[in-house]
């Protein structure tokens, strides 16, 4: 354990950052589970809401700086992709 306070104070914000991220990440998850669980039910309304959903997620995740735009870009790029492939 640190010693000197700063750098006690760094251990703690490191964590804070990490655990929002975290929470952050979990949640661009689930919106991407949801889009793929709609394709495979054969839902195209629904598979079009959750892409609407998951790619609002996925650029709030990017200006928070939890992805790199590129990433972010080619996630929703291969969701559309996915959705726009159903029958």
């Amino acid at each position: 354990m640190a010693n000197i306070k700063s750098a006690k104070k760094r251990i703690l914000v490191n964590q804070t950052k990490a655990d929002r991220n975290k929470a952050i990440r979990s949640g661009v998850k689930t919106a991407v589970k949801k889009v793929y669980a709609a394709i495979e039910a054969n839902d195209k309304e629904a598979a079009k809401a959750a892409l609407l959903a998951a790619t609002s997620t996925i650029d709030k995740a990017t200006t928070k700086g939890v992805y790199h735009k590129n990433y972010a870009s080619r996630k929703i790029s291969r969701l559309n992709l996915a959705v726009n492939k159903m029958e």
